[in-house]
């Protein structure tokens, strides 16, 4: 059998359940990697590892809310206890709204209006969380010298896309934290990238209901002319973040919004 680019890699994927992460979890198991597959409800992260499983992949469920401290250590631990170890970590979960009240997407709120629940909330499960998982995961990686760490931002907090102010400060306080991760910690073989993506989700769904006019006009400002899919586009720059192509690649953002922006 032919070998794939990351058998014998081991993957956790947060928001995994559905859209995005379901896409990238697909897509690495396909690869060979044995996938954690993660995210708040037990449903959909075993339906997703049931997934990989009846295509032949290695791949566990785990039920973990981003937002708790102890959940995303658990969930790093379960990985070592069921694998050995991590090689590729993926952050991908975002919540919007507050914890009492969570939300699919974001709404408009200008800056004076802003929530201070909203904002701490949208931070925990958001920059923290991504430390969180950053930090849980580097003994391991540091340890075996190799480690392929890929957070997600988005190029609204890049331009602060009005009526964004939590969302787009939690995505920019990502790509710093991610910057400066991949400076300390290149010289221990790990490498930490971040993806912007516009892609076809269930945030962008619940836009699309609220707000039809503003998701189709934005479509048009997209030169490929489409909101991009989890699976086929999402999935292959996922592999290849998390593969030895991208060895010498590192504090870079992949913008994954088909030519929409093109920002550094």
């Amino acid at each position: 059998m032919e070998a794939r680019t990351l058998d014998g890699k081991v993957a956790i994927v947060t928001g995994a359940g559905r859209g995005i992460g379901r896409g990238m979890a697909l897509a690495l198991a396909r690869e060979g990697a044995k996938v954690v597959v993660a995210s708040r409800t037990r449903s959909t992260v075993d339906a997703v590892a049931d997934e990989i499983r009846a295509e032949g992949g290695e791949a566990i469920g785990v039920a973990c809310d981003v937002g708790q401290r102890d959940q995303v250590y658990a969930c790093v631990q379960q990985a070592v206890d069921t694998y050995g170890t991590v090689h590729i970590m993926i952050s991908n979960a975002q919540g919007f709204g507050t914890e009492a009240a969570p939300r699919a997407s974001t709404v408009f709120m200008a800056v004076e209006d802003t929530d201070e629940d909203e904002w701490e909330y949208t931070f925990r499960t958001g920059a923290t969380a991504s430390l969180w998982f950053m930090k849980a995961v580097f003994p391991h990686m540091k340890a075996q010298k190799y480690g392929k760490i890929i957070n997600f931002a988005s190029s609204s907090g890049q331009i602060g896309f009005e009526g964004n102010t939590c969302y787009n400060a939690t995505k920019e306080a990502i790509r710093a934290i991610s910057r400066t991760a991949a400076r300390e910690w290149g010289q221990h073989g790990i490498n930490v990238n971040i993806i912007n993506p516009a892609l076809e989700t269930r945030a962008f769904d619940a836009w699309k209901t609220a707000r039809p006019d503003f998701v189709e006009a934005l479509k048009e400002k997209i030169p490929m002319r489409r909101l991009g899919d989890p699976e086929r586009d999402a999935g292959p720059l996922a592999v290849f973040l998390s593969g030895p192509g991208s060895d010498y690649i590192t504090g870079s953002t992949f913008m994954l919004e088909g030519g929409m922006h093109t920002l550094p």
